[in-house]
C-alpha cells in the first residue's frame, strides 16, 4: 500500500493550490477545507487501490461536481468574481483519464466522459474523446448514434453520416444504429420543411437557403466551425490560414454560389423526396438483424413524423408494401397495415373517424389471414390503449374502440 499512498499523495498535492484559494477568499472554512481534504484522500486511495471499479471513479466525479456546485453557489453568495471553475473541470478530466485508462472497455464510462465534455460546452475535446471510444468499441450502436446525432445537432450533417455510414459497417447485428440512422436523416427533412415554410427564416425563402440554415444556423453557440484536423497541435503561423479583412468588401457584390438552375435542380433532389431514409431501410433488408420486427421498427419510427415530412406516406408504403411481400401473414405486417391510415391524424381532427373506419375494416381481414392471431390480438391492444390514452378522444370513438378492444383481449387469451 506505500505505493498507492505515494501516489494518492501526489494527486492531492495537485489539488494544494485550489484549496489555498479557498481559504484566501474565505469560500470555505479551515474545518470544511480539512474535511475536503479527508474525503479526497479517501477517494484518491479507493481508486488507487487494486480491483476498483468503475463505479469508484463515478463516485468520485459526482463528489468533485458536487464541491464545485457548492463553491460556485458560494461565490455567487459572497459575490466573489474572481474564481473560475477551470481547476475543478481540469481535474474532472484528470480522474476521467484514469478511469478509461483503468477500464477501457466500459462503454457506459465511455458515455458519463462524453456527457461531461459536453456538459462544459468542450467539443474539440469531445471529439478527441468519442473517436478514442469509437476505435476501442468499434461494434457499440450507442457510441456510434451519439456521435452521429451530436453532429447533426449542431448542423454538421456531412460529419453525422460519416459517423453512421461507418457505425453501419460494423453494427450489423441489431437494428438498432440503423433506424437511429434513418431517424436522423427524417429529422433533416422535417428541418428542411419547417424551414420551407417560414419557421425560423424569412418567408418566400427557396429550398437551397432553407437547407443552409438548417446545416449551418443550428451550433447554438456550442460549436466553432473547424476543418477535418482534429489534432491537438495549433498552427503556426506557417501553416495557419490568416484571412485579413478585406475594408471594400461591403462595397463588392457577392458572388452567386448557386444559380436559379442548381437551385432548380436540388428543389428536385431525390434526397428532399425521402430517397435516404428509404436507402437505408433497403439496405437493411441485407444485414443479419433483418426480419418483421426489424421492419416493424422502422415502421414505428417512421410513423412518428406525421405532419413535418411530406414524404411520410411514400416511406411508409414503401415499408410496407416490403413487409407484405416477404412477411405477408406475419402479425407485425398485420398491425403496420392496421395501423397505416391514422398515421399522422390527430384525433379531434375530422379526418380521424374516416381513417379508423378503415383501420377497423383492415382489422377483420388482418385477424383472418394471420399466422398468429394471439400475437396479433396482442399488438392491436396496445395500439387501442394508445389511441383511448389521448385526451379529447370522441365518446363515440372510444365506445367503438372500448367494444373492439374487449373482442380482441378474448382472442389474445
Amino acid at each position: 500500500m506505500a505505493g498507492v499512498s505515494d501516489k494518492a499523495r501526489f494527486y492531492l498535492e495537485r489539488a494544494a493550490p485550489q484549496l489555498r484559494e479557498f481559504e484566501e477568499k474565505e469560500i470555505f472554512s479551515k474545518e470544511e477545507i480539512r474535511s475536503l481534504v479527508t474525503k479526497r484522500s479517501d477517494f484518491e486511495h479507493q481508486i488507487l487501490a487494486p480491483g476498483t471499479k468503475p463505479a469508484d471513479f463515478i463516485a468520485y466525479v459526482e463528489w468533485e461536481r458536487s464541491l464545485e456546485r457548492l463553491r460556485a453557489k458560494r461565490c455567487r453568495r459572497l459575490r466573489i468574481h474572481n474564481s473560475t471553475s477551470h481547476a475543478s473541470e481540469a481535474r474532472t478530466f484528470g480522474i476521467f483519464e484514469r478511469a478509461v485508462l483503468k477500464h477501457p472497455g466500459c462503454v457506459p464510462l465511455w458515455r458519463a466522459y462524453l456527457d461531461f465534455a459536453a456538459s462544459i460546452k468542450a467539443t474539440k475535446r469531445w471529439r478527441h474523446i468519442v473517436t478514442r471510444a469509437l476505435r476501442l468499441h468499434p461494434t457499440s450502436a450507442s457510441l456510434w448514434a451519439l456521435a452521429g446525432r451530436r453532429a447533426a445537432q449542431n448542423g454538421d450533417m456531412e460529419r453525422a453520416r460519416g459517423y453512421f455510414l461507418r457505425g453501419c459497417r460494423f453494427c450489423v447485428n441489431a437494428p438498432d444504429l440503423w433506424v437511429e440512422y434513418a431517424r436522423c436523416e427524417m429529422e433533416w427533412l422535417a428541418k428542411v420543411e419547417a424551414k420551407k415554410a417560414g419557421k425560423g427564416v424569412r418567408k418566400g425563402v427557396n429550398v437551397m437557403e432553407a437547407i443552409k440554415a438548417t446545416e449551418t444556423t443550428e451550433n447554438d453557440g456550442d460549436v466553432i466551425p473547424m476543418g477535418d484536423d482534429d489534432s491537438d497541435e495549433e498552427e503556426g503561423f506557417d501553416g495557419a490560414m490568416v484571412l485579413m479583412p478585406d475594408p471594400d468588401e461591403g462595397e463588392k457584390p457577392k458572388p452567386k454560389v448557386f444559380d436559379e438552375e442548381a437551385t432548380k435542380k436540388l428543389e428536385q433532389s431525390p434526397a428532399l423526396s425521402g430517397a435516404i431514409p428509404i436507402a437505408i431501410f433497403d439496405i437493411s433488408k441485407k444485414q443479419r438483424f433483418w426480419g418483421p420486427a426489424a421492419a416493424e421498427i422502422f415502421f414505428d419510427m417512421f410513423a412518428g413524423y406525421g405532419g413535418r415530412v411530406s414524404c411520410q406516406d411514400k416511406i411508409l408504403q414503401h415499408v410496407l408494401d416490403v413487409m407484405t411481400e416477404q412477411f405477408p401473414k406475419h402479425p407485425c405486417t398485420g398491425s403496420c397495415w392496421v395501423r397505416q391510415p391514422v398515421v399522422g391524424l390527430a384525433v379531434d381532427t375530422p379526418e380521424f373517424p374516416k381513417a379508423l373506419r378503415e383501420s377497423l375494416g383492415r382489422l377483420k381481414v388482418a385477424m383472418a389471414e394471420t399466422e398468429n392471431k394471439k400475437v396479433l390480438a396482442q399488438k392491436l391492444v396496445a395500439w387501442i390503449d394508445t389511441v383511448l390514452a389521448v385526451e379529447g378522444v370522441d365518446e363515440a370513438i372510444k365506445t367503438v374502440l372500448g367494444h373492439t378492444k374487449r373482442s380482441l383481449e378474448v382472442q389474445a387469451q
